[in-house]
């Protein structure tokens, strides 16, 4: 019997389309950037080629504050290809000072000792040398 081949953990693929490369270059110094609408003065999140309030490409990117409170999370014991190693795990919902909602890790904590608007900040995962993803933590 040969051992199965086991998953490797999934890596960002900047996206010229989407402009991601700004981005995933701000992670890399533990930067959170969140586009911003400049005809609307609001963030959002996920990025996109045009604004979802105005429709248009004046967009930019801009630093966040890293602050936080828990909306929702799940406690992961079945994980994606490539993230066996990890489990359990929490994914979480996470509502930005800058009012977006941002799917994330939480780290550094006891799944249950969560609680619904819970302060969380942002905290930073090293994939490898070229990337590293947001993440959160308890406040």
């Amino acid at each position: 019997m040969s051992e199965a081949k086991k998953a490797t953990r999934p890596l960002p693929r900047p996206d010229i389309y989407l402009k991601t490369r700004s981005f995933w270059d701000a992670a890399k110094e533990h930067k959170l950037l969140l586009q911003f609408c400049k005809d609307t003065n609001q963030y959002q999140w996920y990025p996109r080629p045009v604004s979802i309030y105005s429709g248009t490409r004046n967009l930019e990117w801009r630093e966040a504050s890293g602050k936080g409170t828990l909306y929702t999370w799940t406690n992961t014991l079945v994980p994606w290809p490539g993230h066996e190693d990890r489990v359990p795990y929490i994914c979480a919902l996470v509502d930005l000072e800058e009012g977006v909602r941002i799917l994330v890790n939480l780290i550094n904590c006891d799944a249950a000792k969560l609680r619904d608007g819970q302060p969380v900040r942002l905290a930073w995962e090293k994939l490898n040398d070229d990337y590293s993803v947001p993440v959160f933590e308890p406040a």
